[in-house]
């Protein structure tokens, strides 16, 4: 049987996420589907700005271990990041809007300085902008 598969943005449940046959049909799972692309929104937005955990990481009694222990939440970062991007190329409009919202409330939760902390801003953000693009 031929399977096909969209190649354009369309709404509806009845989508196929990252998994064959997964969310499928039901209202529910479709609901689970998408609170788990919300949630790995917030994830990626987390493990990109974890302060704290810069701070346990870099110890100078042991430079090797805490460079592994970097790397390590480097890679899960850009794993979680790279399955996103898998789910949004089920080009479902739900699982996208879910998206940005998850990084939207990721980065308020850990990188807007809302509660407490200094707002990171990305280095040298201004600098990828030529002078006449923000006119």
């Amino acid at each position: 049987r031929m399977h096909y598969m969209h190649m354009t943005f369309y709404w509806g449940k009845n989508s196929e996420i990252l998994f064959h046959g997964w969310p499928g049909s039901s209202g529910g799972m479709y609901a689970l589907a998408l609170l788990v692309v919300f949630a790995l929104a917030v994830l990626v937005e987390c493990l990109s700005s974890c302060r704290w955990l810069e701070s346990r990481l870099s110890s100078r009694d042991r430079p090797v271990a805490a460079g592994a222990a970097r790397a390590a939440v480097h890679a899960l970062r850009v794993g979680m990041a790279y399955v996103l991007m898998l789910a949004l190329m089920s080009f479902n409009v739900g699982v996208l809007l879910v998206a940005v919202a998850g990084h939207a409330v990721g980065f308020l939760l850990f990188r807007a300085g809302l509660f407490g902390g200094q707002a990171q801003v990305e280095d040298g953000a201004k600098d990828y902008l030529a002078p006449a693009a923000c006119c």
